[in-house]
């Protein structure tokens, strides 16, 4: 792999907290970075030591397979030493707070912190009460950057471009971290966002994010180049925001019916975990052709690496270690 093209110290962060406010060139530099990692990890055996005695804690208050498992491998496969927290048997469960947990596991010199977290915020109180770099991995309703960065990549990879797409982001918007961050990240690199969901779904302020709003699903897909659902998220919802599942798959779930008003190469994609016959029908999300669903969580790894290696050799060169 070649490094010439990439310097980390370039980056402007210290850490990744969030998208909103990040330039093409630094999206474009990750983007980048992480395309180099894909071939690798499709390699037996395809491993480095870029970040060989370094450490990264995952420390998940929040139920992950996806995330936590490609930031692992991500760590691992750059030679890191990766520690998970696990929150269920630790002094968390015992009451103590973020911050004495930040302080705790500060001493101990980790080089990177990656955290999910229910609380919006919880991210960046954390970054300032460390001495490492910090990566969300989701907090609260605020963003996923990561997420957003792992579909931008797939979608480059295959339609070889952002700047000047149509995608519809479909689903439950107003609790998805995952669809901030990529409306941000879209609207950055010059992509045209539509929302489509029930209006109980949809965020107020959503029109304010430079977005088109829909409420009508064939209406939304309209000649659009990429489709992206999301889960609903039932476990944040304290109140009815559609009558019943069934209702809500007729009117708002990924089937054929629907999909044939975007266009013919429309890619197809989804966070995951998916409720299948609730948000998308199962031959749509299996449809070799045009489901990027598994190339998504593919993508993940490779985007994670990029992340990990740019903080910490960024971090590394700021301290002039």
């Amino acid at each position: 792999m070649s490094e010439s093209a990439f310097d980390p110290t370039d980056f402007p962060d210290p850490h990744l907290l969030g998208i909103e406010g990040l330039a093409p060139p630094y999206i474009s530099m990750l983007l980048d970075r992480a395309n180099e990692f894909v071939e690798l990890n499709r390699t037996v055996g395809g491993k480095l030591d870029t970040l060989a005695g370094r450490t990264v804690m995952n420390l998940f208050y929040e139920a992950s397979t996806r995330t936590r498992t490609s930031f692992e491998l991500a760590g691992k496969r750059l030679g890191a030493d990766v520690i998970n927290m696990e929150v269920s048997t630790s002094s968390i469960k015992k009451g103590e707070t973020l911050i004495d947990t930040a302080m705790t596991l500060n001493a101990m010199h980790p080089d990177a912190l990656v955290i999910r977290h229910g609380s919006s915020g919880a991210a960046k109180l954390l970054s300032e009460k460390v001495n490492c770099a910090v990566l969300n991995a989701g907090d609260g309703r605020h963003e996923h950057p990561t997420q957003a960065l792992l579909d931008a990549l797939t979608i480059r990879r295959r339609k070889g471009r952002i700047d000047g797409l149509q995608v519809a982001i479909c689903g439950d918007i107003v609790h998805s971290r995952v669809a901030r961050s990529n409306i941000h990240l879209l609207n950055t690199m010059g992509a045209r966002v539509r929302l489509i969901a029930p209006k109980t779904l949809i965020p107020t302020e959503a029109e304010r994010l430079g977005v088109e709003v829909f409420h009508d699903m064939r209406a939304g897909l309209w000649d659009c180049d990429i489709v992206m659902m999301l889960r609903l998220q039932s476990e944040r919802m304290q109140t009815n925001f559609f009558p019943t599942l069934r209702e809500y798959y007729h009117f708002f779930g990924l089937d054929y019916a629907k999909l044939s008003a975007a266009k013919d190469d429309a890619l197809i994609m989804h966070p995951g975990p998916m409720n299948r016959g609730v948000e998308i029908a199962s031959d749509v999300a299996d449809d070799i052709g045009r489901s990027a669903i598994r190339e998504q969580v593919e993508m993940g790894v490779a985007v994670r690496m990029a992340c990990l290696e740019t903080l910490v050799k960024r971090q590394e060169a700021e301290n002039g270690r």
